[in-house]
Order: C-alpha cells, then sequence, then structure tokens
C-alpha cells in the first residue's frame, strides 16, 4: 500500500437521508492533542488537507470529510440539498458515526460558513476554530468568480491541459511551483470513463448558488454564535472573498479573535505557507495545553 494512503483511514458512513459520505481519517483517536476536522471549500475534497493533515497526525488525530457531491461522497439525485444547512447536519453525523467531540475545526472558505454553523448548531462540541479566507460578509467580486466555473464542467485531455487552464482561472502566481500546480490540478480532477479529467464535483451544486442570483444571507449571526469560542482567522493578502474591512470588522465584533494575513495570497491561502503554518501551530498549541495536553 503506498505510504500516502496507509497514511490514513478511509472512512464511510451515512448521512441523515441515507447519502454515503466519505472521509479521512489520519493520526491515533487516543492522541493527546485536539482532534482536528478539516473542512474544504466549495467544490473542493479531502486531498486538499492530505499534506496538513500528515504535519498534524503525529500530534491529534484529524479528519476531513469530502462534503456531498464531492470527491468521494456519492452525489445527491436532488440538487436542493446542496444547502449549508444540509452540510451541516452531515457533519453531525459525521461525528457522530466517528466519536469526535471537542474538535477544532479548520473551514477554509465554505468550510469556515460550516464552521460558523456548526457553532450555533452543536456550540458544546467545539474547542476551538480556524477560518482560512472567510467571514460574515463575501464580496461579491469573489463570489461572482467562483459561481463562473463551478456549474459547467470543462473537461481537459491531460494534466498540462488542466494546469494551463487553472492558472488562467486562478492566475499564474497562485502557487509558486509547477508541483504545487500538478497537486492542485490532481485535488480538482477525476478521469472519466471517456478518459478526459473532468472537474471532481457535481457541477449541479453550483445550482442554488445561480438560483440565489449571487445573493447571500446575514452571515453575522452566525459568526456571533462562535461566541467565547477560540477562533483562528487567516486571510490571504489579496484575497477577493474576504475583504480588508469584513476582516477588520471581524476583530471588532470579537475582539478576542486572533488574525493572520498571509502575504501576497489570494483566496484561499494552501495554509503550508510558513505564516499560516507558525499560526495554526501556535494556535492549536494552546488550546492543547488549555486541556491540559
Amino acid at each position: 500500500m503506498p505510504s500516502s494512503i496507509a497514511a490514513y483511514r478511509e472512512r464511510r458512513f451515512s448521512a441523515q437521508d441515507g447519502l454515503r459520505l466519505y472521509a479521512r481519517d489520519y493520526g491515533d483517536r487516543l492522541s493527546a492533542g485536539r482532534p482536528m476536522v478539516c473542512l474544504t471549500g466549495l467544490t473542493r475534497n479531502t486531498k486538499d488537507y492530505h499534506d496538513l493533515a500528515l504535519r498534524h497526525a503525529a500530534r491529534r488525530r484529524v479528519v476531513c470529510s469530502d462534503y456531498r457531491g464531492r470527491g468521494r461522497s456519492a452525489y445527491d439525485p436532488d440538487w436542493r440539498n446542496y444547502q449549508p444547512e444540509v452540510y451541516v447536519r452531515d457533519l453531525m453525523s459525521m461525528m457522530a458515526a466517528l466519536g469526535l467531540h471537542g474538535i477544532v475545526v479548520c473551514g477554509t472558505s465554505l468550510g469556515g460558513l460550516l464552521a460558523m454553523g456548526l457553532a450555533a448548531a452543536t456550540p458544546a462540541v467545539l474547542a476551538g476554530v480556524i477560518l482560512n479566507d472567510i467571514g460574515p460578509d463575501i464580496h461579491p467580486g469573489g463570489l461572482s468568480r467562483i459561481m463562473n466555473y463551478v456549474g459547467v464542467d470543462r473537461p481537459q485531455e491531460d494534466w498540462d491541459g488542466a494546469i494551463a487552464y487553472l492558472k488562467q482561472l486562478f492566475g499564474p502566481a497562485h502557487f509558486e511551483t509547477e508541483a504545487k500546480w500538478r497537486s492542485f490540478a490532481e485535488a480538482t480532477y477525476r478521469q472519466g470513463e471517456d478518459r478526459l479529467l473532468h472537474y471532481d464535483w457535481d457541477t449541479a451544486l453550483a445550482k442554488p448558488l445561480l438560483r440565489a442570483g449571487g445573493k447571500t444571507p446575514d452571515l453575522w449571526p452566525l459568526y456571533r454564535a462562535l461566541g467565547r469560542i477560540p477562533v483562528l482567522a487567516l486571510r490571504g493578502e489579496t484575497s477577493d472573498v474576504l475583504s480588508q474591512a469584513t476582516f477588520d470588522r471581524m476583530a471588532e465584533v470579537k475582539p478576542d479573535l486572533i488574525r493572520v494575513t498571509v502575504p501576497k495570497v489570494g483566496h484561499t491561502p494552501s495554509l503550508d505557507e510558513p505564516e499560516a503554518e507558525q499560526a495554526i501551530d501556535t494556535f492549536l498549541a494552546r488550546l492543547d495545553e488549555a486541556q491540559g495536553n
């Protein structure tokens, strides 16, 4: 078995409506450190968190989930279920199935919003939250960019073509090395029966977004649900999703918020940047110390 696969256990569980979902489970459930649950962005999957999970698995259990309609989780036959409320219920099913409690949630983009949803629905289960380039206000420019590519599959003939397209979509400076671009592409596409590379998500998940017409609800009540939960917020310096103004207001609403800006990075930081790694390490160490570990 390749070492990258041996590093985690594959978990499959049923959502509340019976849909089969998938997660990767790293580390030892009896480890001293706080367990961490990693939640991805809108179209992403567990592959995005592989390096971060490996980095922390010696100290803590790390669980990374594929939302319904992404990665190795089943696609939903009813696109109306591609809603944050449903994803939160799915996560609660996962936590019950895998015996997760007292967790730190690391949420990127949509994953950060779901962390806020968990804080509102079941705050006692959260020991801390890491918000990666997301806040209660989503900049319309970034939302429009995301909506433009989520709902239409754009098959690629090979990995070079996939990387070239992603560079066009995200900007050539999004990643510093070709190796990172390759890894990003492999977490974005999967090979279909036609031998072409297709998005590794159900493009129908864009339908609820399109129906909403780009409008988002008031998310500040969800953010306030974080209350006294320790929170680390990361922002990419050139993010088109989390504005500096929103980042500042988040600190005003939650004075104990820990904020870190990752320089020369847009939406979203990969979490392997030195500033992000140091901030996450320090934050987790504080949480571990608080529980006597």
